[in-house]
């Protein structure tokens, strides 16, 4: 499991360590909702970027995150935070040095002159610009004309919600990583009652994982419905269903 725990009682006590996930090309799950990114990140493609900027937009756990440290990785590009950005015209002094840049969560920039530096500096350097956000950039607040401006220059490309197989093995690899042992008829109950997105699965290994280590226990389906009425608690079906199987858990 992603946690170490001491024995308190009938109950433990979580102490927690960071669960980091993985970003490598072989873990990245291809499917229809995600080909388009694919198609546009192909090296052979990267001449055909208008400007040479290209945007990754879409929900939390997309995908594009991922999507953009492999390609961070394979083209020795510039890995950079949106919400941290300084003004970085200096690093682009050894052009070579870098194969490209990277920027995650572009949108939640907050300096943007330090965002706009940074695009000047990459097309007068001719390197490539790989861009993550929410939404397209044209549909970002900037109050900048100039940045405005580039940003609606930039591609965008969308990764749309992943389809019920991608779901199911998104929630899989989850638990494999965190090293939960679920049975397969366990993960047939909670997949249709979680909300339909990456960041849910997310969520719910990760309440899983917690949960489990917690009390001790392995994952059974009265511990999956209890995890999932604390995720969705105005819920009164998912509600009704964890009190049952608690009550089945007990005669047992």
């Amino acid at each position: 499991m992603a946690e170490a725990s001491v024995e308190t009682g009938l109950r433990q006590l979580a102490l927690p360590f960071a669960h980091r996930p993985r970003f490598e090309r072989a873990d990245f799950l291809a499917a229809g909702s995600n080909a388009q990114a694919m198609a546009w990140l192909d090296p052979r493609r990267h001449g055909a970027w208008p400007s040479r900027r290209l945007a990754l937009w879409g929900e939390a756990g997309s995908g594009k995150t991922h999507l953009l440290h492999v390609w961070a990785r394979e083209h020795d590009a510039l890995l950079l935070p949106g919400t941290a950005l300084r003004d970085l015209t200096i690093l682009f002094r050894a052009p070579d040095r870098w194969g490209g840049v990277a920027v995650d969560d572009a949108d939640a920039s907050v300096d943007e002159p330090a965002l706009l530096h940074l695009l000047n500096a990459a097309h007068e350097t001719g390197l490539p610009v790989l861009l993550t956000g929410r939404s397209a950039p044209a549909r970002w607040l900037v109050a900048l004309p100039d940045l405005s401006s580039r940003l609606r220059a930039t591609q965008a490309v969308a990764l749309g919600r992943p389809e019920e197989t991608l779901l199911r093995i998104l929630l899989m690899r989850l638990l494999v990583e965190r090293q939960l042992a679920v049975s397969a008829a366990v993960v047939d109950w909670l997949l249709p009652r979680l909300p339909r997105t990456a960041g849910a699965m997310r969520e719910a290994a990760r309440r899983l994982d917690e949960t489990a280590l917690a009390f001790g226990r392995r994952v059974t389906r009265p511990l999956a419905a209890s995890v999932l009425a604390e995720m969705l608690p105005g819920s009164t079906e998912v509600a009704m269903a964890a009190d049952r199987d608690a009550e089945m858990e007990f005669l047992l």
